[in-house]
């Protein structure tokens, strides 16, 4: 008896590892034989299909556009460590870096028929008089946004194979974007616009319409954001990009962020894991208030996160004077720990960002916003990957003309050396 169950119990578990592996490889190849349609709808939620967030920009200025070749370069070691969606951000007409990413996965399609890449593509809204010396009018829209929508569509378009998904903004309709944020019903003009080009086959059936925006602007948050104009708008899209970062609210919103009393006496690298387990509880609960509202207002529509991250350097609210939240430690466990619960819910996640920027703070290098990605501008895997590293995959790669390496030459003594406890007793 002992002995056949023993045996029942091997042949039930290779049984459901076979099944298991054969899910994993099932969308990739139906793909290759012809049989897996890739839509938004079917991307989205699909574990094989791994999003991130992109911006090739490797100077200090987006005024220097990096190069087809360095686009390639990135490409492919995204490509190599899963990733096979990416999120860009706008399609101006004097910083082409949208259309020449679409323009590098073509060309790299062609080159190699087993590259699969899917673009979900962002067009910009301002408000009147955004980022100028006139006050801003967050009633009105600026004149430049028509442009912008009409380039997202054309280039929708001409890559109808790459581009599942248009995004009308990012982070458009939050307050805190004082420079230019847009009432929601200017979103939901041109929701309504986009999903009428799809009607009147302008557009392609199957793509996609959305808003990237922030938790509250879905209703997850203040009352405020809960409007009429809201509700239309969450009836318009094809599904809700929502945004939730624990990183900055180490210091805004920071009750998390205290390491509680009976926590005090653990080791410390004890205490941070806690720490960012309740990081990922915080953006787990604005995801949960996000849907129960949008579900209150349409029960079918499926939420998604635009965006979320976490920064490895910095000298401001995040740093060793701040919330101390910012290392590569930290960002690991992170990374690690939000994709682990959107795989396991089915939920695509735009990880913000592939790789480090450094034109958002040109003035101030170690300011967090040049720091969220997983690798260096040298193209060093930051602590998030380097497992990554260790399997060999970035093998042949490089970025610059460096070879794809660890950070603190794969060190994590080194690493954990310049981890601190989190902080909120300072001064805000």
């Amino acid at each position: 008896m002992g002995i056949r169950w023993f045996y029942n119990c091997i042949a039930t578990l290779v049984i459901v590892l076979c099944f298991s592996c054969k899910k994993e490889m099932h969308s990739t190849v139906k793909e290759k034989q012809g049989e897996f349609k890739p839509t938004a709808a079917s991307l989205l939620g699909n574990t094989n299909y791994l999003a991130i967030s992109y911006g090739g920009y490797r100077a200090s200025s987006r005024q220097i556009q990096p190069t087809n070749q360095q686009l390639k370069e990135d490409l492919k070691i995204l490509h190599a460590m899963g990733i096979r969606i990416l999120r860009t951000y706008n399609v101006q007409a004097d910083l082409p870096h949208a259309a020449n990413v679409l323009q590098a996965i073509e060309e790299l399609k062609k080159e190699d028929s087993s590259f699969t890449m899917y673009v979900m593509l962002g067009a910009w809204i301002d408000c009147l008089n955004a980022w100028s010396k006139e006050k801003p009018n967050h009633e009105l829209e600026s004149p430049n946004n028509k442009a912008e929508i009409d380039r997202a569509v054309a280039l929708a378009n001409k890559y109808p194979e790459i581009v599942k998904i248009i995004a009308v903004g990012n982070e458009a309709m939050v307050k805190w974007a004082t420079n230019y944020y847009v009432a929601p019903k200017v979103i939901l003009n041109w929701v309504n616009y986009l999903q009428q080009l799809k009607n009147d086959k302008k557009l392609p059936k199957d793509l996609w319409i959305t808003s990237s925006d922030d938790f509250s602007s879905w209703g997850g948050g203040e009352d405020q954001y809960k409007t009429k104009d809201l509700e239309r708008l969450i009836k318009a899209v094809d599904y809700v990009s929502m945004h939730t970062y624990p990183f900055h609210n180490t210091h805004y919103n920071s009750d998390f962020w205290t390491i509680p009393k009976n926590e005090k006496e653990l080791a410390p690298k004890d205490i941070v894991e806690k720490s960012m387990d309740r990081a990922l509880a915080f953006a787990k609960k604005q995801y949960d208030d996000v849907a129960q509202y949008v579900k209150s207002i349409d029960s079918t529509k499926v939420i998604h996160i635009g965006e979320t991250g976490w920064a490895s350097v910095s000298n401001g609210f995040y740093g060793s004077t701040g919330s101390r939240a910012a290392d590569e430690y930290k960002q690991g466990l992170y990374y690690k720990k939000i994709r682990k619960w959107t795989d396991s819910m089915e939920i695509s996640c735009f990880y913000f960002e592939g790789f480090n920027e450094q034109w958002k703070d040109a003035k101030n290098s170690n300011e967090s916003e040049n720091h969220f990605g997983l690798f260096t501008i040298n193209g060093e895997a930051k602590y998030p990957i380097w497992d990554l590293v260790d399997k060999g995959i970035f093998a042949g790669l490089k970025r610059g003309g460096n070879t794809i390496k660890k950070t603190y030459n794969g060190d994590l003594s080194v690493l954990l050396s310049k981890v601190k406890l989190p902080n909120t007793d300072y001064k805000k």
